[in-house]
Parts: structure tokens; sequence; C-alpha cells
């Protein structure tokens, strides 16, 4: 019987975003403070995926045995270091979240039965690799406050009650939203990432925080006049805002998270480019996700 196993571990190290044969005003323009000499440092976090067959001793692997492997290959070589000296890969690509995510694999495979590598640069900004030659996934996590209420409309107050207990209520109730955004590209080999981190961000951002935050969503977004935002239809709406915006950084959206509270999230995934382009012309409809 095949399991998933997961290994955690840390290292701290700096890194530096830096091109030589670009000038000053370039890197700055391209990395902005990442390019402070001599660089900034993370405490980092790694998980490691492996998998395999249950052996008589109801294990996949010695965890003792890819404790060792993983601080050999990988921590112990990387800890208290500067990134862009320690590893050879880091002379010709910079050491971003994903890059970093592709060298562990690259180091940990011949060892290990991987599947898949998650590195955390920190708890806002991670990076997942599972060894489809360039092609890595970055997500970053933001949030924002926003009201809403739930309830369709044409029904009366104890119809929707029936329906959506006590978020029917028609002064509404609000939520600290979480939100992670997850996009997937091929690693370019020279400046390590999959896209622009700033653009990413300012994406999320000028589509989604800004206009949603502290917003009543059922009077202050325009869609959700329509739609009754569930959860899910709010990830949904936020799928269809950043699919455009991503494909013109150049990559791809790969999912949406939203956590409404610690007992309750949803999650969607992005469109084909045929799908995208039919939604942008797509009226809403409600409830429809």
């Amino acid at each position: 019987m095949k399991c998933i196993i997961n290994r955690r571990a840390e290292f701290s190290a700096s890194h530096r975003y830096w091109l030589p044969e670009l000038s000053d005003a370039e890197n700055f323009a391209r990395f902005g403070l990442c390019t402070n000499s001599p660089g900034h440092g993370h405490n980092y976090v790694l998980y490691v995926a492996m998998e395999g067959d249950l052996d008589e001793y109801g294990m996949v692997l010695n965890l003792s045995d890819v404790k060792h492997v993983i601080k050999h290959e990988v921590t112990s070589q990387l800890n208290f270091s500067c990134l862009n000296d320690v590893w050879p890969e880091f002379q010709a690509m910079l050491p971003t979240t994903e890059a970093l995510a592709l060298a562990i694999w690259n180091r940990l495979a011949p060892h290990l039965p991987i599947v898949n590598i998650q590195v955390f640069e920190h708890p806002e900004l991670w990076a997942e690799y599972a060894g489809n030659s360039m092609e890595a996934y970055l997500t970053i996590s933001t949030h924002f406050s926003a009201a809403h209420r739930l309830a369709l409309p044409h029904l009366s107050l104890e119809e929707n009650t029936e329906i959506y207990g006590k978020c029917a209520r028609v002064h509404g109730h609000g939520h600290n939203y979480h939100l992670e955004v997850t996009i997937k590209g091929e690693i370019d080999p020279r400046t390590g990432m999959i896209a622009d981190l700033v653009a990413f961000q300012k994406a999320v951002d000028e589509y989604v925080v800004e206009p949603f935050d502290h917003t009543f969503l059922n009077h202050d977004i325009p869609y959700f006049g329509k739609v009754v935002p569930t959860a899910e239809n709010i990830a949904v709406h936020i799928r269809d805002l950043l699919e455009q915006p991503i494909r013109t950084i150049g990559a791809k959206l790969h999912k949406v998270k939203l956590i409404e509270s610690p007992n309750n999230s949803a999650e969607v995934f992005g469109l084909p480019v045929e799908e995208t382009t039919h939604k942008a012309t797509e009226q809403p409809e409600l409830a429809k996700i």
C-alpha cells in the first residue's frame, strides 16, 4: 500500500538578488530592496514529501535515516550560509524561493523517494516543486476584512434562515479573510523566478485586497449584488479577477484558497485559457459556482 510521509526541517540563510549584467538602476527596478548589499536573511522552513510502500514495521522509511539525509545533503550546507555562494547552481541562477525548491529536489532525489518539495521563505511566501522539469509553484498569502450577508433576494427572511442559518441576518456579519494565491510557471534559468514577485503581489493587492478590504461585500462589490457571497463564490470571483492579471506577468493562476474562519475554507483552481476568455464576458448568476 502506497503512503506519503512528510519531514520538516529548518535552516537560516541569507541571499541577494543581483545580476552583474544589469546596471544598479536595472537591478533595483527588477528586484527592489532585495538588491541591497550584502543581502538579507530568512528563517526557512522545508517540507519534504516522500512516497513508498509500507514495510513490515508499518513505515515507508526510517525517519532517522530521512533526517540524516536531509541534514547531510541540505540543511547542514545551507544553515547560516549565503545562498548565492554556497551551491554552484546559484552562480548561474538567483537563489529565489522557487530556485531553492528546485535545487533541494535535485540534491535529495538520488537519496529519497521524494514527490514534492515545499520551501517557506516566510509564512506569507512559499514555493513548491514536484519534479516536473522547470515548472514550479509560488504562493503568497494575504488577508482582508469584510462583511457579508448570505441571502437570496427572492426569498423571505425565514426561508433564507432555513438555508443559511444565522448568516442570513439582515445586518450581516464580518470575517478576517485569509487568502492564498498560487501561481505556476517555468523557472527562469537566470533570475530563478517564475514571475516577478513584486508584480504578483501588486496584482493581488490591486484586484482583490484593496477593493475588498473593509467593505460590505453585498453592497460594495457589484458582483455580489447578484451573487450570494459565500466563501465558495468569493473564491470563484477572486479567481476570475486574477486570471488575466496573472497571465500578464507571465505565469498561470493555479489555485485560490480563501479561509473564512479556522473552520471554513474554499479552494478553486485556475481555468484553461479558453474558459478565461469566456468568463470575462459571462454575466453573474445567483449563487452559481
